[in-house]
């Protein structure tokens, strides 16, 4: 931990916040990654790299910059934090040929990327459900650190001295203030099970008010970490609009 507290140092606290969960603790940054300091490990969801690229297949063009911007908010993370393993939890391109159509560039970005850590585990989602192909790392469909239990699928069977973390849902929360509402991306958690934000640039996010999240989470110890433009909010349910 000692390399993350000599970079957290020169890092501005507000733009994370630490989560204390049933049986570890962790740093939600609010770019939408977790770090858990105890591990040395960065994890994050739902990358979906080469959504754009995919989008212009079907003629729906969008600038083809996702990636490159993902990636470089991905290494600015890992400068900050000097993890030992990255995990990626699932949906890590948004499809099967996505790596292929990885650029020059940008692959070499995320081989350095991977080079930098002893581990980097691909966590297969439904969008790719393949090992990646050129850039390295170890590919899984789960993986359990102690008692936390990571996968792509959120709503996997635990055992009573274990919790979860997990993607694919893309949480994001619209939250009541003195000026309004705002939609942020957001953790979802009721202290057992975590449902990380989608870290893709062009990823975007469902409301925690929609169903696919009730039967997920204890209503009376739910919390959601917002992502807010420079720092993390910590937002209990009944101030989540559409939750209670």
């Amino acid at each position: 931990m000692a390399a993350w507290m000599q970079q957290q140092a020169e890092h501005d606290t507000d733009t994370s916040a630490r989560v204390d969960l049933d049986y570890a603790q962790f740093v939600a940054d609010r770019a939408g990654a977790l770090y858990w300091p105890d591990q040395q490990t960065l994890i994050v969801a739902d990358l979906h790299l080469e959504k754009g690229s995919s989008f212009a297949r079907f003629r729906t063009h969008l600038p083809p910059y996702d990636t490159a911007a993902t990636l470089r908010q991905l290494a600015s993370l890992i400068e900050i934090y000097a993890p030992r393993t990255v995990i990626a939890l699932g949906d890590s391109v948004h499809d099967r040929t996505a790596w292929e159509r990885l650029s020059k560039t940008d692959r070499e970005q995320l081989v350095g990327l991977i080079a930098t850590t002893t581990d980097w585990i691909w966590i297969t989602g439904n969008h790719d459900p393949e090992p990646p192909s050129g850039v390295g790392g170890q590919s899984l469909d789960a993986i359990t650190v102690g008692p936390v239990v990571m996968r792509h699928h959120p709503g996997g069977i635990l055992a009573a001295d274990q919790m979860e973390l997990a993607g694919h849902l893309h949480p994001a929360a619209r939250v009541i203030g003195r000026g309004g509402s705002a939609r942020r991306p957001a953790f979802a958690t009721d202290g057992r099970r975590m449902i990380l934000p989608a870290f893709g640039a062009y990823a975007g996010g469902l409301c925690l008010s929609a169903k696919p999240f009730r039967p997920l989470f204890e209503a009376e110890t739910f919390t959601a970490y917002v992502c807010g433009r420079s720092r993390v909010f910590v937002v209990p349910g009944k101030r989540v609009l559409g939750w209670t």
